[in-house]
């Protein structure tokens, strides 16, 4: 496995040099437990319809899911019974997919639950330290609906947690660098590419968000 060093001079030859790679890295954010739990939610329906569909179709459509789903509050989204999603089912203003439909009051008990013992959703997941990452996304996967794999991944960089996203070209990288040999679904494997990130992110002081980036665009996505 090459040093973090070596993979950030790939990628910085391949993208303009070490300056304008480091202006092109997502940064985490400072206050992300102060989040309120109807935009934790609000991302997750967002990051889940999303996911196998044209993101710019959901994105038109958002200030019409805003509306659909009482703004994300979570008390509310809870109660959404089978009546009303029936009713959702029909509503123009939203993507009309049953299973996507129904995550969203799954969800919403998910997160008073979190919020109950935690105080919020974000200061729950704000608890889990970078070096323990995979453990979170075991969690979204097993209490979360539909936010397994990517989607999962994709909700926490998004709200601006640290966080890295096993898109082809980061897992390219890993598989380049020895680190997997096969799918990243495994426990054996995400514990591999956990120990593989905590040493990178030693090496270099970076987050997850920022390495799991420069592992991107290190790989030659047109070759």
């Amino acid at each position: 496995m090459r040093s973090f060093d070596e993979i950030f001079a790939i990628a910085a030859d391949r993208h303009g040099g070490a300056d304008a790679l480091k202006a092109r890295l997502p940064k985490p954010a400072t206050d992300f437990a102060a989040i309120p739990d109807d935009r934790v939610l609000a991302q997750m329906t967002r990051c889940i319809f999303q996911a196998g569909f044209h993101w710019k179709v959901i994105d038109q459509k958002w200030p019409g899911f805003e509306e659909a789903f009482h703004g994300f509050d979570p008390n509310r989204c809870a109660m959404i019974h089978d009546e009303e999603i029936d009713t959702l089912l029909s509503d123009p203003r939203i993507v009309r997919n049953p299973a996507k439909v129904k995550s969203v009051p799954e969800n919403a008990a998910f997160i008073l639950s979190l919020a109950k013992e935690h105080g919020s959703a974000a200061k729950a997941f704000a608890a889990y330290p970078q070096s323990e990452y995979i453990e979170l996304l075991d969690l979204l996967k097993k209490k979360g609906s539909r936010l397994g794999g990517v989607t999962g991944q994709r909700v926490l960089r998004n709200l601006g947690l640290p966080a890295f996203i096993l898109s082809n070209d980061v897992l390219a990288r890993l598989k380049a660098e020895g680190v997997i040999d096969g799918p990243a679904t495994s426990k054996k494997a995400q514990q591999a590419i956990q120990a593989a990130f905590n040493t990178w992110s030693e090496e270099s002081g970076l987050s997850l968000s920022e390495i799991s980036a420069v592992l991107a665009m290190s790989i030659d996505s047109g070759a």
